[in-house]
């Protein structure tokens, strides 16, 4: 059985403490980019509709657009937040030895690959309804928050696989 005392935040208290903090500071900042507006179209400057992630999914349930509604909500909510989980999991509880970091470490990785897919379906939303010559879009904080929430896990993604390097060469000496 692994010791209890092998693991990330053992090796580094500091660091891991300081990655924890970027891990809360980034669900909050995800959640307010699910909940606040990330936009205002203006059609015909008399019609004006502010939508946010959160509105945005709820309107594809309501029109019944069930496959959009999935891929949307699975890639801009919900892998984002495993993402989270998984790094909180890899930093505060499991081993660092080959065994305990497998199964966390391979789905960080798949989930990695996905990680940009969120922005570009907000991006894509955006340029989609820009191409209409007949509304305007304006750019909430919501964009913002959601953009800042994915690049932070980016960061601190490579932050932990580089503390989890420095472990295994310190473990294996």
């Amino acid at each position: 059985m692994p010791s209890h005392k092998n693991r990330l935040n053992d090796h580094f208290p500091l660091q891991t403490l300081l990655i924890d903090t970027g891990l809360v500071i980034g669900v909050c900042l995800l959640l307010l980019g699910i909940f606040w507006p990330l936009m205002t179209v203006k059609k015909l400057w008399v019609f004006s509709n502010t939508v946010s992630l959160a509105s945005g999914l709820g309107q594809l349930m309501d029109q019944k657009e069930w496959a959009l509604f999935v891929v949307i909500g699975l890639f801009s909510v919900l892998l984002p937040l495993l993402k989270f989980v998984l790094l909180a999991v890899m930093t505060n509880l499991v081993p660092v030895d080959q065994t305990g970091m497998h199964r966390p470490l391979h789905w960080l990785m798949i989930i990695g690959k996905w990680s940009m897919l969120d922005v570009f379906v907000v991006a894509l939303m955006i340029v989609s309804i820009k191409l209409g010559g007949i509304a305007e879009i304006q750019v909430h904080h919501g964009v913002y928050a959601f953009c800042a929430a994915v690049l932070l896990t980016m960061v601190l993604t490579q932050w932990v696989m580089a503390l989890l390097k420095k472990a295994r060469v310190r473990t294996d000496a």
